[in-house]
């Protein structure tokens, strides 16, 4: 890793980058438009757009796509467009979420995009501190931050400046996901440079739960990628009625979605990439391991009862055939040797669970400053 003094198209010729002394505006005012997918989430679309609208150091065009939604949207959007910098698109029928998505995306004439879901927020001068990375790292095709995730009434929000950018080639960050199996990224914290996306358009519709975690990745084969350090640059909203909890949850089904992200990627744009074979691979074997280590936490917590164990095994198996040489593998059948009541009580299983709550505590961390994750075979991705 290297330290450096900000300067302009500094890009990573590989590994990671640190820029230090880095604006927090740009030299200009650029335009950026946020892509609002709506569906009847009105209790949170006027928040939502005021956050957007509030934007400093930037000209910025805001696009709701109303995916006929049966609450007090309509009501909530006429109101909104009283301002000039907003624009409305109703579905009539509904289409679905990714849908809306792509049709808001193909309205956007604009340098920079972002796409914000309705129960979100921007964080005060997010856009600013973004543009001011794209515009001074141009082959840089997106750039994220740090969310802050939150239910209930909103935290208070401060306007800070950056403290550092990390550059990665594009492939590096690719690489990384592959390692690890997860994603990085909640969404509220992206912008991405319209140049970019449109070659990675449009999102895909069969990957429902994991079309954001594709995207970044499609991104990332085609270009660099960069995290601004410091404040927090969205704001991610958790209640019960969200899509993660509702539709896209469940350990098993976000292990498929997952495997499925990666296979499209590296079936298209990301299979270009020079080592992809290698890449794929080591996606398909970390992909199994989260699964078999799924298993041995059902075995910690005394709940194989409750755990899907053989689907977990039989999908390792389907990821990566060669899955009874890893390490998770041999970790699952000391577990199955004693059994499930007594794997809960060995001194050996409780050592390792503790060892791994404070693996995952230390990520957890890292992921929180620099935007990288470590095993955190917990985290579950994609839209709500």
């Amino acid at each position: 890793m290297r330290l450096l003094a900000a300067s302009r198209s500094a890009a990573p010729r590989g590994g990671k980058q640190v820029l230090l002394g880095v604006p927090s505006a740009p030299s200009r005012r650029p335009a950026v438009s946020v892509v609002v997918p709506a569906y009847n989430y009105a209790r949170y679309l006027t928040e939502c757009a005021q956050s957007v609208l509030s934007q400093r150091d930037v000209d910025v065009t805001l696009i709701i796509v109303d995916d006929c939604s049966t609450d007090e949207t309509p009501r909530v959007t006429a109101a909104l467009m009283t301002d000039p910098r907003v624009t409305v698109l109703r579905n009539e029928p509904n289409r679905g979420h990714i849908p809306s998505v792509n049709r808001g995306f193909a309205q956007v004439d604009t340098e920079f995009v972002v796409k914000l879901d309705a129960d979100d927020l921007l964080a005060p001068g997010a856009l600013a501190r973004a543009t001011a990375l794209l515009e001074a790292q141009p082959t840089v095709g997106f750039v994220y931050g740090r969310p802050r995730h939150f239910s209930g009434a909103t935290p208070r929000q401060i306007d800070a400046p950056a403290l550092s950018w990390t550059l990665w080639s594009g492939s590096d960050w690719l690489a990384r996901l592959c390692r690890t199996g997860v994603n990085a990224i909640s969404q509220p914290e992206v912008v991405m440079r319209t140049a970019s996306l449109r070659e990675a358009l449009p999102i895909r519709t069969d990957l429902p739960h994991t079309s954001d975690m594709h995207l970044w990745m499609q991104l990332a084969s085609i270009g660099d990628v960069a995290r601004i350090n410091g404040p927090a640059q969205g704001y991610y909203r958790e209640h019960d009625a969200s899509m993660q909890r509702t539709v896209n949850s469940g350990t098993a089904f976000d292990l498929k979605a997952r495997r499925d992200a990666f296979d499209a990627v590296f079936a298209g744009v990301g299979g270009t990439l020079p080592r992809a074979g290698d890449l794929r691979d080591l996606a398909s074997r970390t992909i199994a391991g989260n699964a078999l280590d799924r298993a041995c936490r059902a075995y910690d917590r005394g709940r194989t009862d409750e755990a899907p164990i053989d689907e977990y095994v039989t999908f390792a198996l389907e990821a990566w055939p060669d899955a009874r040489h890893l390490p998770e593998w041999r970790a699952l059948h000391r577990r199955r040797a004693v059994g499930s009541q007594r794997a809960a009580r060995d001194p050996r299983f409780v050592a390792a669970a503790l060892v791994r709550r404070a693996i995952e505590e230390t990520s957890r961390v890292r992921w929180r400053h620099t935007g990288e994750v470590g095993p955190q075979r917990w985290q579950q991705v994609g839209p709500r």
